[in-house]
């Protein structure tokens, strides 16, 4: 689904140079109102805080629903999850992945990127297949749900 830009070909590296990163991905249900319009501020947002934070990351918006993967030091993307949760802008957020290691950065150049998203299924289809956690089972199936009843364009909860 993501292009693999960042990555160096053909050059080894060691693992034990490179600083911790951490990394958040989760996906969340748009609220109503939240337009391309308004994921468009987001990111407009994200590209002037980021860069002082050291964060990079993606953000797929598509059907009402956010996917994001977000990347830097700990202590910045624990500040930014924290607000993540209080924003009004989206709901039923699912932690996809989250952890810390010393690797490369996954999007080096993108303080925060969006990417277009047609049809988000299948991302979140291969979330819940591999989800333990009963709220996020929940949380997925919900999303799916809405989408293959085409009420999730709409953006409302139900």
């Amino acid at each position: 689904m993501f292009d693999e830009y960042g990555f160096h070909r053909g050059t080894e590296l060691d693992e034990a140079a490179l600083p911790p990163l951490y990394h958040f991905v989760y996906c969340s249900r748009a609220a109503d109102g939240v337009d391309d319009a308004e994921v468009g501020r987001i990111v407009e947002s994200a590209q002037r805080h980021n860069p002082a934070r050291g964060i990079t990351g993606v953000l797929v918006f598509g059907s009402g629903v956010f996917f994001q993967w977000i990347e830097g030091p700990a202590v910045q993307i624990h500040k930014l999850i924290a607000s993540l949760h209080g924003d009004p802008r989206h709901y039923d957020i699912v932690a996809l992945s989250q952890s810390e290691e010393r690797r490369e950065r996954l999007y080096p150049n993108w303080d925060m990127e969006k990417v277009e998203a047609e049809d988000i299924r299948p991302v979140l289809q291969d979330a819940l297949e591999s989800a333990d956690d009963k709220n996020n089972v929940a949380a997925l199936t919900r999303m799916l749900d809405q989408l293959n009843s085409g009420t999730l364009s709409s953006f409302g909860r139900s």
